[in-house]
């Protein structure tokens, strides 16, 4: 570790008012001073800044004070790691704030923690034009779960502190870290979930991981969703609070042991205290001894091996998301043949691409029709659904000869059975497609409000679409004449609480019979019984969504997305199936 970084440590500290959560019982609490928090005479100190911040933004009409804690020798000279304090001077001026300063001091000193800077910030608030009350802006910034608090740091609020008090903070998400108390403490899990490319290490007390604002379904993220590079340390105590919103004490319990499930790193300290900082006080030297252990020699990471989720059973440990191609418009329509080459559309230049294993890549359709949905065909041709003709249209993949399939149509997505039949969506026209392999005749086989991705089981018996805007797949038999029957929304998917809607997209399935679909959240996997056991985070932070999904490469393991600009790929576990093959019979589902 080098002795001129400045580790400012995003700590956010957030405690919820008894009245608004419910009754507290007040137990008698008697911890002791740890002796870090001691003033020692022969311990540099550092120094307190000062400052206000107004959101442009990200919480526009906001006004917040802050105050800095800067380690001493700090020079601005040499990146900064964060530390960042919520309800900044009601901590500062109370006694565990009062010691937080001085256990950094002396702690730093002796080194057990790198050089640090504490930012102490207030939740916003929004002042009337004229007289009556001002918007407290609180639970709305510290409860609500998605990406819109860490923004608010990374892009708004850093920055700031930065240029007015001459600091410079490093971007290495090992040199930051994030906590809180109560609402802050899910407000600094919430941060660090959603970017951890920024924040790493959380340091959680009496975390508010109930119903307030959706922050009650993180324990279930967590199970569900590939694991992030965090450090946790969790605080509570057996008479938190308990009211309408949850019960604090269980859904703390209820957190632990999602991360542990998950492989995280995690370490927890229960205690019997109420809804107070007191027993953080006394452990706080602790937390952060634990939380920037190893500093400097390794990065901070979740393993698989000691993962029970379906990530160890689906992923491989070391193989992340790899950039295929980049610099499209809207990259849309992946296919795979069976050596492995992959095409794909980029649809807003009317493009389509094609990747062969060894990565070359050449365009090869100068002009599709704005070709959205490709597929490939049993009789090996790349069909797509050239929207700007409105056709359907198969090309010859060695010659590139196009074939007109049907005309007069409008198609989002589409799928070639091993038979030839082909179903497509038509979300303008809130239909469903059915064209007859053999005589090629065209008729509509459902209606509903935005189809959009299609696929088959992997035995070919059931029928696939995704609702767009809702959290639904629904699941058809096929009928022998290709009629569709039985409707059912059958797969349940994971909101994005951000942009509240799912954004179903384009969907392939495994010969075990699971279903991947591409959504606002990432890739979602289900089990044949509709229900998602893995969620795979978007690979790019900065794209609208996952839009695609497919298995490739020459043992079909590789899977495939793509997020507007890119597509990108991964090696799993997990083996496609594809519709130009013979069906294929997945295991009986289980329970």
């Amino acid at each position: 570790m080098r002795p001129t970084t400045i580790h400012l440590f995003l700590l956010c500290l957030g405690m919820a008012l008894p009245n608004s959560h419910g009754q507290q019982k007040k137990p008698a609490e008697d911890y002791p001073v740890p002796p870090e928090a001691e003033v020692r005479d022969n311990t540099p100190k550092g120094r307190l800044e000062t400052g206000t911040f107004s959101s442009p933004e990200i919480y526009p009409g906001t006004v917040r004070d802050y105050t800095v804690y800067i380690a001493d020798g700090h020079d601005g000279s040499a990146p900064a790691s964060l530390m960042v304090f919520q309800d900044g001077h009601k901590v500062i001026r109370s006694p565990l704030g009062k010691r937080m300063p001085v256990v950094l001091d002396n702690m730093i000193h002796d080194g057990e923690l790198p050089p640090i800077v504490g930012v102490f910030v207030n939740p916003g608030v929004v002042p009337p034009a004229k007289g009556g009350a001002e918007r407290w802006n609180r639970s709305f910034e510290y409860d609500s779960v998605g990406d819109r608090y860490a923004r608010f740091l990374i892009e708004e609020l850093l920055p700031h502190v930065e240029e007015q008090h001459g600091l410079n903070i490093s971007d290495d998400p090992d040199d930051r870290g994030i906590a809180g108390a109560s609402s802050g403490a899910i407000c600094a899990f919430n941060a660090a979930w959603y970017r951890p490319d920024s924040f790493r290490r959380v340091f959680s007390t009496i975390g508010t991981y109930v119903g307030l604002r959706g922050g009650d379904e993180f324990p279930t993220l967590i199970r569900k969703t590939e694991p992030k590079p965090l450090r946790v340390f969790l605080q509570d105590g057996e008479n938190d609070l308990n009211s309408y919103a949850g019960d604090w004490w269980m859904a703390n319990q209820t957190m632990q042991r999602a991360l542990e499930f998950s492989g995280y790193e995690v370490k927890h300290v229960w205690g019997q205290g109420g809804h107070n900082r007191r027993h953080e006080s006394a452990i706080f030297p602790e937390a952060m001894r634990w939380l920037w252990k190893d500093h400097g020699k390794t990065p901070v990471a979740t393993h698989l091996d000691r993962c029970k989720n379906r990530a160890s059973q689906y992923l491989i440990d070391g193989e992340g998301w790899e950039v295929v191609s980049e610099g499209h418009q809207w990259a849309e329509g992946l296919a795979c043949k069976p050596d492995g080459t992959l095409y794909f559309s980029d649809v807003h230049a009317s493009e389509i691409y094609q990747v062969t294993p060894d990565g070359k890549k050449t365009l090869v359709v100068a002009d599709s029709g704005k070709a959205n949905g490709l597929a490939l065909g049993p009789d090996g041709r790349l069909y797509g659904c050239s929207n700007g003709w409105k056709q359907i249209v198969a090309w010859d993949t060695s010659t590139w000869e196009p074939e007109v399939i049907a005309e007069d149509v409008t198609c989002n997505d589409l799928v070639v059975a091993h038979n030839g039949n082909i179903y497509f969506t038509s979300p303008h026209e809130k239909k469903i497609h059915f064209i007859d392999g053999k005589s090629r005749k065209l008729r509509v086989v459902d209606r509903f409000d935005r189809p959009n991705g299609i696929t088959l089981s992997p035995d070919q018996t059931h029928l696939f679409v995704a609702h767009f805007p809702g959290r639904f797949i629904y699941s058809y038999r096929i009928a022998e004449n290709g009629s569709l029957q039985h409707k059912q929304p059958y797969f349940y998917l994971h909101d994005d609480p951000t942009e509240m809607l799912t954004s179903n997209d384009g969907m392939c399935t495994t010969v075990n019979g699971e279903l991947l679909v591409g959504t606002w959240n990432g890739i979602q996997i289900c089990d044949q019984a509709g229900r998602v056991q893995l969620i795979l985070p978007r690979p790019d932070r900065d794209a609208d969504r996952t839009n695609y999904a497919v298995f490739g490469g020459p043992d079909g393991k590789t899977l495939y997305t793509a997020t507007r600009g890119r597509v990108w790929k991964r090696k799993t576990q997990l083996r496609g199936a594809h519709a130009w093959q013979a069906p294929i019979a997945p295991p009986k589902p289980k329970l």
